[in-house]
């Protein structure tokens, strides 16, 4: 087993090497580093032009693109992708020494009485705590489509490695003047069609939320592009039959476009009556004030 640990990076010159050096240190060098540069204006260049000057124990290869977000860069990258698995490692992060032996391992544990998309470990942090949930504490693993993770435990951010041939059926929408979509709206679209992903309760990946990412961007990043967060709404409806969640993504979306769209064009888009908009309100508001 081959893997391609992907890395899109934007304006992280100053991480890459951490990165770099965990990947140094892995026990099997069986895979690539592929990079996607989406668009940075720091000395990325530079930086990954001296990593691959060294006598590196794995192929490095770098790309460059126009900034268009993480899903562009995704795209750019599973159709050149030599690894039989894709690992996308972002580049805030790193990995424990042996990630990638464990996922060429858990791979071939995979038996033929599912359809699997493939492999996840665990996010942690720096300190030893596992970031969301971690399955079934007692067991090894657990198989689970992606849209079942609420009722296994597995919410929070994890180290998911796809095959990559199951990825290339399976693009992200790209919508002009919109540089982000969650990467949800590909592991729902592969669950939806059966696929299952076996999840072991072992951390593999070191991760920390950096100011300027993704993941501390909050509900801007929503705003700034509404034809995508309508795309992954309306799956999301059309995926979960549960009420609390179909609650939620009501509320998500309408809280992003509620200063150009009201309550009835919102219901209209969505497909679900005004009633249950202004019920996604009042519980989040009656949520927000239980808080305080």
């Amino acid at each position: 087993m081959f893997v391609t640990v992907f890395t899109p990076t934007y304006n992280r010159a100053h991480l890459l090497e951490r990165l770099y050096n965990s990947l140094l240190a892995q026990t099997d060098y069986n895979f690539e580093w592929l990079i996607v540069d989406d668009g940075s204006t720091d000395n990325t260049v530079e930086i990954l032009e001296k990593i691959s000057a060294n006598s590196n124990p794995f192929e490095i290869r770098y790309i460059k693109q126009q900034n268009g977000g993480k899903h562009r860069a995704i795209n750019r990258a599973v159709p050149l992708a030599k690894g039989d698995l894709f690992f996308i490692v972002d580049s805030d992060d790193y990995l424990l020494p042996d990630a990638v032996e464990k996922l060429c391992k858990w791979s071939t544990s995979l038996d033929g009485k599912k359809k699997y998309a493939g492999i996840s470990g665990l996010r942690g942090h720096e300190d030893g705590s596992v970031i969301g949930g971690s399955g079934q504490a007692e067991a090894e693993y657990i198989d689970a489509k992606n849209t079942d993770r609420k009722e296994c435990n597995l919410l929070g951010d994890k180290a998911e490695a796809y095959f990559t041939d199951i990825l290339r059926k399976y693009p992200f929408p790209e919508f002009d003047g919109e540089n982000f979509i969650t990467e949800e709206v590909v592991w729902n679209a592969i669950a939806a069609d059966g696929y299952y992903i076996r999840w072991y309760n072992t951390v593999i990946y070191i991760c920390e939320y950096l100011e300027g990412g993704l993941t501390q961007s909050g509900n801007k990043k929503n705003i700034d592009n509404p034809q995508g967060l309508l795309y992954w709404a309306k799956q999301q409806l059309s995926v979960y039959s549960d009420r609390v969640v179909r609650l939620k993504t009501i509320y998500t979306y309408y809280t992003a476009v509620r200063d150009s769209k009201s309550v009835r064009e919102t219901a209209k888009e969505l497909g679900v009556s005004v009633f249950t908009v202004r019920l996604s309100c009042l519980l989040a508001k009656i949520k927000r004030a239980f808080r305080k």
